[in-house]
C-alpha cells in the first residue's frame, strides 16, 4: 500500500518549501502538485522541476509507463471531467459524509484511482516508502479519503492569513511557461474567504479520521529541523544520523527535484535561505489587515494567531 503524505493548505502558505525539504529525506519521493499534472503537464507539456519539458523528463516518462503504459493511454478529458464533477470546494460537505450514493462514490473512486496509480508507480520507480503530493487542494484530499490502496496522511500547513493575502496580491511569473503567464492573484478579501474555507475543510477531514498534522509556517521556518523531524515521524520515517545535514536554521541545500507543478521555488537548486517572509506587516495596507483579521478571526484564534496586528508587528 502506498503511503501518501498530502501537503495541504491555501497557496502561498509555504507548502512548496515544506515539500522541497521533505523531498531531501531518504525514502521520500516528492511529486509536487499532482492535481495539475493532467492539464499542465500531459496536455500543456510544461516544465518539470528538473527543468525539462514533461514529455522528455526521464522520471515522469518512467512513472507514466509504469502507471498507465505511457501517458498517451490516459484519457485526460475523462480525468478533467471527473475533476469538475467531484473535486470542488462546494462538494466537500458531500465528500465528508459517512456514506456516498453509489454512483457518486464510483466517480470519486475512479478519479482518485488515477492519482493512486501515479503514487504507486512513483514508489516502484524510485523505491520510496513515502510519496509527497503538495497539491494543497482540500477537495482533492477529501476525494483521496475514499481511495483504495493508499495510506493517506495530511500535513496541514497554515500561515497567518495576512501574509497569505499580501502574497496573493504580488505579480509572480510562472517560469515553467517560459514567461507566457503569471500566477493567479486574489484581493485580500477573496484570499481571506479562501483561507477560511480551505483550512476549515482540513479540520473536517481530521474529524473524519484522516491522520493530520498541523504545521504553522512561522514555527516551521523558525526551527526547520524540528519541523521536518516531526513530519518525518508523522509519515512513519525513521531518520538516521546525518539525514538532516542538508539543513540549518539559516539555509537548506536542495538537489534537483521532479515537482509536477507548483510555486516557482520548485526550480530552486543549491543553497536557499530559510527565513520568515513578514513583508506583509508593513506592506499590506491597514484596511486590508483589519479586513482579513475580521474575516478570519475564529480560525486565527484557533490557530494561535492575533486577530489584529499593527504596521509595526504588534497586536492591537
Amino acid at each position: 500500500m502506498a503511503r501518501l503524505l498530502f501537503v495541504g493548505g491555501l497557496g502561498r502558505s509555504g507548502t512548496t518549501l515544506v515539500e522541497r525539504l521533505l523531498g531531501e529525506l531518504p525514502g521520500v519521493c516528492a511529486l509536487g502538485e499532482v492535481v495539475h499534472l493532467w492539464q499542465r503537464d500531459i496536455r500543456g507539456d510544461e516544465r518539470c522541476g528538473c527543468g525539462e519539458r514533461f514529455s522528455v523528463c526521464a522520471f515522469w516518462t518512467k512513472v507514466g509507463e509504469t502507471a498507465f503504459g505511457g501517458w498517451g493511454n490516459v484519457d485526460v478529458y475523462r480525468v478533467l471531467a471527473l475533476q469538475a464533477a467531484v473535486e470542488r470546494t462546494r462538494h466537500i460537505p458531500r465528500l465528508a459524509s459517512p456514506r456516498l450514493p453509489d454512483d457518486y462514490r464510483a466517480q470519486v473512486r475512479e478519479y482518485a484511482g488515477y492519482y493512486t496509480a501515479v503514487y504507486r508507480a512513483a514508489a516502484e520507480v524510485t523505491g520510496a516508502s513515502v510519496l509527497v503530493d503538495s497539491s494543497k487542494h482540500s477537495a482533492l484530499a477529501h476525494c483521496l479519503r475514499w481511495a483504495t490502496g493508499i495510506d493517506l496522511r495530511v500535513a496541514h500547513v497554515v500561515r497567518d492569513p495576512r501574509g497569505v493575502a499580501h502574497s496573493w496580491t504580488k505579480v509572480v511569473a510562472r517560469p515553467e511557461t517560459d514567461g507566457q503567464s503569471e500566477m493567479t492573484r486574489y484581493s485580500p478579501g477573496r484570499s481571506a474567504m479562501l483561507w477560511n474555507a480551505h483550512n476549515a475543510a482540513f479540520g473536517l477531514l481530521a474529524r473524519r479520521g484522516v491522520p493530520l498534522l498541523r504545521v504553522r509556517y512561522e514555527q516551521f521556518v523558525a526551527d526547520p529541523s524540528a519541523g521536518l523531524t516531526a513530519l518525518a515521524e508523522f509519515a512513519g520515517l525513521a531518520l538516521g544520523e546525518g539525514d538532516l545535514d542538508f539543513l540549518t536554521e539559516a539555509h537548506a541545500d536542495l538537489r534537483v527535484g521532479h515537482s509536477a507543478a507548483g510555486n516557482p521555488m520548485r526550480f530552486s537548486v543549491g543553497r536557499i535561505p530559510l527565513r520568515r517572509d513578514d513583508g506583509w506587516v508593513s506592506g499590506l495596507p491597514a484596511t486590508d489587515r483589519r479586513l482579513v483579521g475580521a474575516v478570519c478571526a475564529p480560525l486565527l484564534r484557533a490557530y494561535g494567531y492575533p486577530v489584529m496586528v499593527s504596521s509595526r508587528g504588534g497586536t492591537q
